[in-house]
C-alpha cells in the first residue's frame, strides 16, 4: 500500500471517529432535551389550569357568577385537552360533574358538598401531575446520567484511539527515515555492508531496495579496488624506503605520514613509533628535526654527522596541494585548492661538496702558483722597456704591449680566483673600518680615471661629504666599486658619461653606477652574479672571467649589504649595492 493511501486512510479514520463521537453526543443531548420538554409541556400546564380553577373557587362566593363560571369552564376545557397521566381522565370527569352541579344549583343548599367534590377532583389531578413530574424528573436525571456515561465512554475510547494514533502514526514515517539516516551515516564511515529491510509494500520499501542495490555495488567496488590500493600503497612505501634521499611526509594536521629508512637514521627516530605522531611533540626532543621543519631563511646545506663522517644535505620543502577542491561559499560550490600536507627531502650532496672543495683548493693552488711567474714576467717586461737594456723597434714594442696586457689580465684572473676560493671556503678575511663613503668613492675614481680619459668618458660623481659613515672593508668595497665602474666604461661608447651616485637611505648608504650603453636583456639579469657567467657580446668588448660580479656579491653580502642590477635594452644599466650605517 502506498504511503499516500495510508495517510488518507489514517486521517479518514480520525474523521469518522470524531464524527461518531459528535453524533453520539448529539443523540443523548436530544434525548435529554426531549425529556425536559415533556415535563414542561404536559404537567406544568395542567398545574397552571388547576391553580386557575382553584383560584376561582377560593376567591368567589357561592353560587358562582357567570364570569367566574366562564373562567372555570375555560380552564376545565384546557385541562380536558391536556390529559396525559393514567387516572387523570376519571379525575377530570369527576371535576366536570362537580362543576356542573355547582353551576346548575339554584340555591346554596347542597353547594358545600359539591364544592368538596370539586376540590377533591382538583387535588387528585394535581397529585397525579406532581407525581408525574417527579417521575419524569427521575427519568430525565437517569437519561442525563446515562448520557454522561455514554459520552464519557465515547470520549475515553476516542481519546485512547487518538492517543495511540498520535504516538504510533508519526513513527510510521519517522522510523524508516531514522533507519535511512543511520544507514547513510554508516555508509559515510565506509561500512558498505549496511542493508535496510522493510516488509511494507510502499515507497520506503522501494527506496530501501534501491539503497541496498547501491550499497551492494559500493561494496563490490570497495572489494575490487581494495587489493589494488593496498598493492599500490606497498609499492609507494617500498619506493620511498629505498630512495637515496631522506624523505619525511606530514599531513595537513602536522602529523607524520611516512619516514623512510634514511630519514629515520639521520634524525635518530624510530619510524614505526613516529608515524602518526604530531611534530609539535617531536621537535621538543630532537633539535635536528626542529631545524629541518623550521622555516628556512637561507639555502646553505645542512651538516649532519652520518656514516662516521660529516655529510652535507640540501633541504627541500614542498607543499602538497589538492587542485579542483570544491568548497561551499554561501549557496554555491566554488572550486579551490586544498593543502594536503608537506614533504621534506634531504638530498645528500656530500660528494658534490667534496668535489667543490677539491675544485676550490685546486683553483687556489693554481692561482697562487701562477702569481709568482706572472709577476716575474711583468718584471721582465718592465726591464725590456727600459732603454738602458737596449732599443726596440715599433713592432717589438707593440708585441711587448700585448704581452703586458695579457699578463695583467692573467694576474687579475688569478687574483679573482684566489678571492673566490677564499669566499667559497669561508676564509674570506675582511678588515672592517669605519670610514666615509667619499673615501671609498675617491679610491675607486683614482683607479679608473685613466681608463675614462682614454675613451673620453665623463665621470659624474654625486657624493655628499656629510653622509653617514659605514663599517666596511675599504679596499674590497672600493674593489667592488671599481669593478662596477670598469664594466660601465667598457660597455659605454666614447664621449659618453657614467654617473656614480651615493645617497642615504633608511639606516643604509646606497652606492650606484649608471651607464648609458646598450643595456642588459632581462633574461640575463638574474644570472649576472653567478660564477663564470658572461653576458653574450658582439665581439667589440673584451670579455672578462665572469668572476668579478660574483666576487663583488660575496664581498658586499659579507659586509651585511645587498647588491643588485636594474637595466633595460637601449637605456643602459645601473648597478647598486648598499652598506649599513656605522
Amino acid at each position: 500500500m502506498k504511503i499516500k493511501t495510508k495517510l488518507r486512510l489514517g486521517f479518514g479514520f480520525l474523521f469518522i471517529l470524531v464524527l461518531s463521537f459528535g453524533l453520539i453526543a448529539i443523540f443523548f443531548l436530544n434525548e435529554l432535551s426531549d425529556k425536559s420538554k415533556v415535563i414542561l409541556k404536559d404537567n406544568y400546564k395542567t398545574l397552571k389550569y388547576i391553580a386557575a380553577m382553584r383560584g376561582v373557587l377560593d376567591n368567589s362566593s357561592l353560587p358562582l357568577q357567570n364570569a367566574e363560571k366562564a373562567v372555570f369552564a375555560k380552564n376545565l376545557k384546557l385541562e380536558q385537552e391536556n390529559i396525559t397521566e393514567p387516572g387523570e381522565r376519571d379525575a377530570v370527569e369527576s371535576l366536570q360533574r362537580g362543576f356542573e352541579k355547582i353551576s346548575n344549583a339554584s340555591s346554596s343548599v347542597g353547594l358545600e358538598s359539591f364544592l368538596r367534590e370539586v376540590r377533591t377532583a382538583l387535588q387528585q389531578i394535581e397529585d397525579l401531575n406532581m407525581k408525574a413530574i417527579y417521575e419524569k424528573n427521575g427519568l430525565a436525571t437517569a437519561a442525563s446520567e446515562r448520557a454522561n456515561i455514554y459520552i464519557g465512554i465515547a470520549a475515553t475510547v476516542c481519546f485512547m484511539i487518538l492517543f495511540t494514533f498520535i504516538v504510533n502514526f508519526p513513527g510510521f514515517v519517522a522510523n524508516p527515515l531514522a533507519e535511512f539516516s543511520k544507514a547513510i551515516r554508516e555508509i559515510s564511515r565506509g561500512n558498505y555492508k549496511q542493508r535496510l529491510h522493510f516488509n511494507n509494500n510502499d515507497e520506503f520499501s522501494e527506496l530501501a531496495s534501491s539503497f541496498n542495490s547501491m550499497t551492494k555495488k559500493l561494496n563490490e567496488w570497495e572489494n575490487s579496488n581494495l587489493s589494488k590500493l593496498k598493492s599500490e600503497k606497498l609499492r609507494i612505501e617500498a619506493i620511498i624506503a629505498q630512495m637515496q634521499d631522506a624523505i619525511i611526509g606530514l599531513n595537513e594536521k602536522g602529523e607524520i605520514l611516512f619516514l623512510n629508512t634514511l630519514a629515520s637514521k639521520l634524525i635518530n627516530l624510530d619510524a614505526e613509533k613516529t608515524v602518526g605522531q604530531n611534530v609539535s611533540q617531536l621537535v621538543e626532543k630532537n633539535q635536528l628535526f626542529k631545524r629541518i621543519l623550521s622555516p628556512q631563511t637561507d639555502t646553505k646545506p645542512l651538516k649532519i654527522f652520518a656514516d662516521d663522517k660529516e655529510s652535507y644535505f640540501q633541504l627541500e620543502n614542498r607543499e602538497i596541494v589538492i587542485p579542483n577542491f570544491e568548497v561551499q561559499e554561501g549557496d554555491t560550490l566554488v572550486e579551490s585548492s586544498k593543502s594536503a600536507g608537506s614533504v621534506y627531502v634531504l638530498k645528500n650532496i656530500t660528494q658534490f661538496k667534496e668535489l667543490d672543495e677539491a675544485k676550490t683548493n685546486f683553483i687556489a693552488t693554481v692561482s697562487h702558483e701562477l702569481k709568482t711567474p706572472l709577476s716575474s714576467i711583468k718584471m721582465s717586461l718592465k726591464l725590456l722597456k727600459d732603454e738602458r737594456v737596449g732599443g726596440m723597434n715599433e713592432e717589438q714594442k707593440e708585441l711587448l704591449e700585448h704581452i703586458r696586457e695579457d699578463s695583467d689580465r692573467l694576474l687579475k684572473i688569478t687574483s679573482e680566483l684566489l678571492d673566490l676560493s677564499q669566499a667559497e671556503t669561508g676564509n674570506l678575511k675582511l678588515s672592517f673600518a669605519i670610514t666615509k663613503p667619499l673615501e671609498i668613492v675617491n679610491y675607486a675614481i683614482d683607479a679608473v680615471s685613466f681608463q675614462a680619459e682614454q675613451k673620453h668618458i665623463r665621470l659624474e660623481v654625486n657624493c655628499d661629504e656629510n653622509l653617514p659613515k659605514v663599517n666596511a672593508d675599504i679596499q674590497k668595497t672600493a674593489w667592488v666599486l671599481v669593478n662596477f665602474l670598469s664594466n660601465a666604461l667598457r660597455y659605454s661608447s666614447d664621449k659618453s658619461r657614467v654617473i656614480l651616485d651615493v645617497v642615504q637611505l633608511s639606516g643604509q648608504v646606497r652606492f650606484s653606477v649608471r651607464d648609458f650603453g646598450k643595456g642588459i636583456d632581462e633574461k640575463y639579469q638574474k644570472r649576472l652574479f653567478d660564477r663564470y657567467f658572461q653576458v653574450p657580446t658582439d665581439g667589440q668588448n673584451k670579455s672578462g672571467s665572469g668572476l668579478g660580479l660574483a666576487i663583488s656579491k660575496d664581498f658586499i653580502e659579507a659586509e651585511k649589504g645587498r647588491i643588485w642590477v636594474e637595466s633595460a635594452i637601449g637605456e643602459g644599466s645601473s648597478f647598486f649595492f648598499t652598506l649599513p650605517n656605522a
